[in-house]
């Protein structure tokens, strides 16, 4: 790990933010809140989005620098910055042609499934990522010829998993942070230093835009931010032959999911909902939780989540 390389990302993450959120203000780059959310949310109209440049543009250019010669940091950091533009694309989509579901699922999909193969690829063939895969709580397994299918569902499911839990103010940041922790701590106790470096860079700089971020938000990180961040663990988790250690530290983002599929399933099949909005943070929402009571929850439960995945 690098303290001091982490030390520069926040910095510059603190500065950026300084500059970049009364810019987004004045560019007219506003989130559109869709009525059927919480009436809460209302209040957040117009509040700037494409926030996610706050952070992922100091990680990158600090990686960069520091780690140059590494090829597992740029593999780690051109990932990231992948998804980083797809999820730009879809905020100028809602924000800029006004179309507030923004890019079409399928289009989505496919860029990440086939950004996902090529990383894939490289970290099989660079990373040695399809060897020996950690059990959660002892043992590993060898991923065989289940590597490219378990490697794709990881990377596109975790991009999304972020994305849906990517809510409220500081929810999808904060639980970031404590799973960009995880694997710094987990890379660098099995001699990863590179994947170690670019994950505390990367939560270093969250933790400088959470100073936007957090209720109220001054910013929105947007799709530009949380699939990136989605997309960064998943390939951490790949980098470091740790995949299957991944629905564990990202409990949270998992149950953000799982309470949508379940939603969705259960009203096309019987007509009622299980949960009174999903994802699941709007469902404490409407239960009457403050905003703020929940991202603390939320918080509380990913670092419960990390420390399960530890022991």
């Amino acid at each position: 790990m690098s303290p001091g390389a982490a030390l520069a990302a926040l910095a510059l993450a603190l500065a950026l933010g300084a500059v970049l959120v009364p810019a987004l203000k004045r560019l007219g780059a506003g989130q559109t809140i869709r009525a059927t959310g919480p009436a809460t949310h209302l209040a957040k109209q117009g509040t700037p989005t494409m926030g996610g440049l706050i952070f992922l543009l100091p990680a990158a250019a600090v990686s960069l620098v520091v780690f140059r010669a590494s090829a597992t940091v740029w593999a780690l950091v051109v990932f990231t910055l992948g998804f980083a533009a797809l999820g730009f694309w879809d905020d100028y989509v809602k924000v800029v042609r006004r179309r507030a579901l923004g890019l079409r699922a399928r289009e989505k999909l496919l860029v990440q499934l086939v950004w996902s193969a090529l990383f894939l690829w490289f970290a099989g063939q660079r990373l040695g990522a399809a060897g020996l895969w950690p059990l959660p709580w002892g043992g590993a397994v060898s991923p065989g010829g289940w590597y490219y299918p378990l490697g794709l569902l990881v990377l596109v499911g975790a991009a999304n998993a972020v994305n849906e839990t990517d809510g409220l103010d500081g929810l999808a940041g904060g639980t970031s942070v404590v799973a960009l922790g995880f694997f710094a701590l987990f890379a660098a106790a099995r001699g990863r230093a590179a994947s170690s470096s670019y994950a505390l860079v990367l939560a270093a700089s969250v933790v400088g835009f959470l100073r936007y971020n957090l209720y109220p938000a001054r910013v929105i990180m947007g799709d530009t931010g949380s699939m990136a961040l989605g997309a960064a663990l998943g390939a951490l988790a790949i980098a470091t032959h740790a995949p299957l250690l991944l629905p564990v530290v990202g409990g949270v983002f998992v149950l953000e999911t799982l309470s949508v599929i379940i939603q969705v399933v259960s009203f096309r099949l019987t007509g009622r909902r299980v949960f009174r909005m999903s994802p699941l943070h709007h469902h404490f929402e409407l239960e009457g939780w403050s905003e703020e009571r929940v991202v603390g929850t939320f918080w509380l439960a990913a670092l419960a989540f990390a420390v399960l995945a530890w022991v």
